[in-house]
């Protein structure tokens, strides 16, 4: 049948008769798709560019070419979204810089990967008909799905996030960024079906229940978040070490001094309950130097003084909160569970140490070992309980899931100079945004070079301290809402769903008949 859209609908078929033209415009609508990341924001960007890359897939004929499309479609996203991971190979650029280049391609490959499986099992599940945008949507659900869990996963720059600034986040309470990912892929589709005049009422209704959310979700973010039972002020510390510099000994004192001075300077409004340091940012092993941490203890006192640190247990070493009580000890303390593969630790890193390949946080090639699993502080009142996260770990819901109960707030403490100065630390702190809203909890986050930073139940910053500046931070703590769907619930409800939906056109499949429009 003769394409009955305007003529420039028909571009994607020009496009196919040649594989490197796909592959071009595969990329091109990969990079537009990724300018909805921190920091640019441009969420009609990432809808544009995902509608373009819908009307590709409609022109693949066979699997091979779909999961080609698909492939480039991913290159050009996460080339760009993940263009920060260079930045950890140049911090010691003589002994990793030559990783840099390899790092962002097989990274940015080994995302596309799983679009390009996406984009074939959408061409297999649902090649034409007027329910082809659910089966895109649904295969592609399944595909981020996939990505944030294999191999322990990287749910990191999902198109969801790109609604970060928008009403549309709101709806994280009840899907999670995961679920916005989704729909993301559902409207995009929806708009190019409504644009090329292919099954109009169907997309139109899609677009307007997008339309929809974004007002619903807007009058949701305009909420007001409840106040705490009793006031608490948190002092956020940043020295601004340079990752460089962290740890060269001409400079561990220079940030040591300037942690502490930030640590004591007088409140100019109510004094502190609680002092955060970030990640790692005390220079010693843990209980190897109690005069230093006495004195942190005193340097904050009366407030009681959060810090990151490293552990050693017998031959094991653990990235470490620790919550120092008045004598410097540690009261409490939480090792981090979910270690960054290649950074903190090596996979047969004793194997590899011998030609000389370390994991960027380890010193001789081992790293870190990862401690037992999500954990609750409990502080001392007014502060409650809180949910450690240290670094990366913010990035999986999941795993705040499984905490052995709810907290009042959640508290990282991270080391964002390995990100980089540009868009890492930005889209880290938009993960730390929708945590807040899937849980319904403020999140506090304490950055060694920022963002540091408060965020209500709601998302929204309320105090911040920018990129690259040493400074301190006195902020109230917000109150909480209530526990939220995701957070009771989950993915579990949008993955059956998604189940469902593959399931229903594989089924049809079978038919002679077309699946799609024996559906419709």
């Amino acid at each position: 049948m003769p394409d009955r859209g305007p003529g420039w609908t028909r571009l994607p078929a020009w496009l196919e008769r040649r594989w490197w033209r796909v592959l071009a415009a595969g990329l091109a609508l990969g990079v537009l798709a990724a300018l909805g990341q921190a920091p640019f924001g441009l969420w009609p960007a990432t809808v544009l560019g995902l509608a373009g890359a819908y009307a590709l897939l409609g022109a693949a004929p066979r699997l091979r070419k779909a999961a080609l499309t698909g492939w480039a479609v991913g290159l050009g996203y996460f080339g760009l979204t993940l263009v920060w991971i260079v930045q950890p190979f140049l911090v010691d650029i003589g002994r990793h810089g030559w990783m840099a280049p390899f790092a962002l391609i097989f990274m940015a490959g080994g995302m596309a990967l799983f679009w390009g499986l996406g984009f074939a099992l959408a061409r297999w599940l649902a090649p034409s008909g007027r329910f082809g945008w659910l089966g895109f949507a649904a295969a592609m659900g399944a595909a981020e799905y996939a990505r944030g869990t294999v191999f322990t996963g990287f749910p990191w720059g999902g198109p969801g996030l790109a609604w970060v600034d928008t009403g549309a986040a709101q709806l994280a309470g009840g899907v999670g960024a995961f679920g916005l990912s989704v729909l993301t892929f559902l409207g995009a589709a929806a708009l190019w079906t409504a644009l090329a005049r292919r099954h109009v009422p169907g997309g139109i209704a899609v677009l307007a229940g997008f339309a929809a959310a974004l007002v619903i979700g807007g009058a949701i973010g305009r909420g007001a978040v409840p106040d705490r039972a009793g006031p608490v002020i948190l002092r956020l510390v940043q020295p601004n070490a340079p990752q460089h510099l962290k740890w060269e000994p001409d400079w561990i004192g220079v940030f040591y001094d300037r942690a502490m001075a930030l640590t004591g300077e007088a409140a100019e409004g109510p004094a502190p309950d609680l002092v955060i340091w970030p990640e790692t940012a005390v220079p010693t092993l843990l209980g190897d130097a109690p005069d230093i941490q006495a004195e942190i203890a005193a340097a904050a006192a009366p407030a009681r003084a959060i810090a990151g640190i490293r552990r050693l247990e017998g031959r094991r070493g653990y990235n470490t909160l620790v919550l120092f009580d008045a004598d410097g000890k540690a009261g409490q303390y939480y090792d981090k569970h979910q270690l960054v593969p290649f950074g903190e630790y090596m996979p047969l890193g004793d194997l590899l140490d011998g030609f000389g390949i370390h994991g960027l946080a380890a010193r001789e090639g081992y790293g870190y070992s990862p401690g037992p699993g999500a954990a609750l502080l409990t502080l001392p009142e007014p502060l409650g309980t809180a949910l450690p996260l240290i670094c990366y770990e913010a990035i999986f819901p999941a795993d705040l899931r499984a905490a052995p109960g709810r907290a009042d707030w959640i508290v990282q403490l991270t080391n964002d100079a390995w990100f980089g100065t540009f868009s890492g630390p930005q889209q880290h702190l938009a993960q730390a945004r929708f945590r807040a809203i899937e849980f319904g909890l403020p999140f506090v986050r304490a950055a060694n070079t920022g963002v540091s930073a408060v965020i209500d139940a709601r998302g929204h910053v309320t105090a911040a301290l920018p990129l690259n500046v040493a400074g301190k931070l006195d902020a109230p703590l917000p109150g909480a809402l209530p526990p939220t769907f995701y957070a009771d619930w989950g993915d579990l409800p949008l993955g059956a769903a998604i189940v469902l939906v593959l399931g229903w056109f594989a089924v049809a499949r079978r038919n002679p008949v077309d699946p799609s429009r024996r559906a419709g």
